[in-house]
């Protein structure tokens, strides 16, 4: 059967992160399996409209939320009207037949309001939000009831991780789920032109991190623990990604005298970042909690050795001392070892980096696209399929 499905992200392109990644790869692989679909997400105040991404439409939505202030209430007021007509036009102009939030924010409040008032059926999918991010949820009383609304009236609620369902469950009343895990595109490092540069090469061999430079992603303590790393191991240490806590981390270096041993690279375009994950000898994925890991995942189709937090969604996916080394990011002594046991055992790393890649080719986002198909179909009610038309 082929449906109409808007995906309700978020945040989307332009913008970088795992859940623009998720939402583009799976809106361009349900688009190839027949379906017909659109991204709506939020607008950041840009006002970028539409866009057409991998072939998709998107749209840019305003999402504004009430406020307890005065100022803010006053401006809630004055623009409700017009995100809600935004919002209804979108719907009018597409006619979907599943309205998918992809990671609750704003966004999941106005695909609630849109099933109040249209009665099309509502799945939500985490994104581990509720965990990464949960003092919005804390602070936010309508985000948080919004969500469990959601969750009692969802057709459908998905996670990324078993965590992920546990934390839906124990804290926001969702009654069952399933896991959709993330994907990775096996033949995008084939695709990126030839002579593609990364981080500076080095003589040493190279630990990686990558990611946004927040507190949970727990680069301070990937850090830390390199300091603990003998200088008789010759090895340097390289994080992609910017961020809030850029200072912190440029304070750690200087406070551990690693300048000579530690690249604070920033933002890497694709091709770069492929190519540093293709030059690396071992990646780190240090945080304090991960809903997923998709970084995991794009280490082992470039072959490498990874040691990956033990706080969530690396615990389902990774089997320790078989694909990589799963280690508690707090236990800095703990970190340290593992990343000197691999920089010291070639034979390791090209044993733990051969499992991975091996592993990987279960992880494709054609299967994630797939795992949505076939849940929407056997979950849904038949009244929100609709025939294919010819052409």
């Amino acid at each position: 059967m082929v449906r109409r499905i808007a995906l309700i992200s978020s945040s989307f392109h332009p913008y970088p992160g795992g859940v623009e990644e998720h939402v583009r790869n799976v809106a361009r692989e349900l688009l190839a399996l027949g379906h017909q679909v659109v991204v709506w997400t939020v607008d950041r105040g840009e006002h970028l409209g539409r866009a057409v991404v991998d072939g998709v439409e998107v749209r840019y939505l305003p999402a504004p939320l009430p406020a307890a202030r005065p100022g803010p209430a006053l401006r809630f007021l004055r623009d409700l009207p017009v995100a809600w007509s935004a919002w209804m036009r979108a719907f009018r102009d597409f006619r979907p037949d599943v309205l998918n939030v992809q990671c609750f924010g704003p966004n999941g409040v106005y695909a609630l309001l849109l099933h109040h008032r249209t009665r099309v059926p509502l799945v939500v999918s985490s994104h581990g939000e509720t965990l990464a991010d949960a003092h919005l949820f804390d602070d936010s009383l309508i985000l948080s009831r919004a969500l469990s609304a959601s969750l009692r009236r969802a057709a459908l609620v998905t996670g990324c991780s078993n965590v992920v369902l546990e934390d839906l469950r124990s804290r926001f009343g969702a009654r069952d789920g399933q896991v959709i895990p993330n994907g990775v595109d096996l033949d995008e490092a084939g695709r990126v032109a030839m002579g593609r540069e990364g981080v500076p090469p080095a003589s040493v061999p190279t630990v990686l991190a990558v990611g946004r430079i927040v507190p949970v992603k727990g680069f301070d303590l990937l850090i830390e623990a390199f300091a603990q790393v003998p200088t008789t191991v010759p090895a340097r240490l390289v994080v992609v990604g910017d961020g809030p806590e850029v200072r912190v981390l440029e304070e750690l270096v200087v406070t551990h005298g690693l300048a000579d041993r530690v690249l604070l690279a920033g933002h890497l375009d694709r091709p770069a970042l492929l190519a540093s994950m293709d030059s690396a000898d071992v990646v780190v994925v240090p945080s304090r909690f991960e809903a997923f890991g998709l970084v995991i995942l794009e280490a082992w189709r470039a072959g490498r050795a990874v040691i990956a937090t033990n706080r969530g969604g690396p615990v389902d996916l990774m089997t320790d001392g078989v694909d990589g080394l799963l280690v508690d990011p707090e236990d800095v002594e703990g970190l340290a070892g593992a990343m000197t046991e691999l920089l010291l055992d070639p034979a390791l790393r090209h044993r733990l980096g051969e499992s991975g890649r091996a592993r990987v080719r279960d992880f494709t986002w054609r299967r994630t696209a797939l795992a949505y198909a076939d849940d929407f179909e056997s979950t849904l009610p038949s009244s929100s399929f609709r025939p294919a038309q010819s052409g």
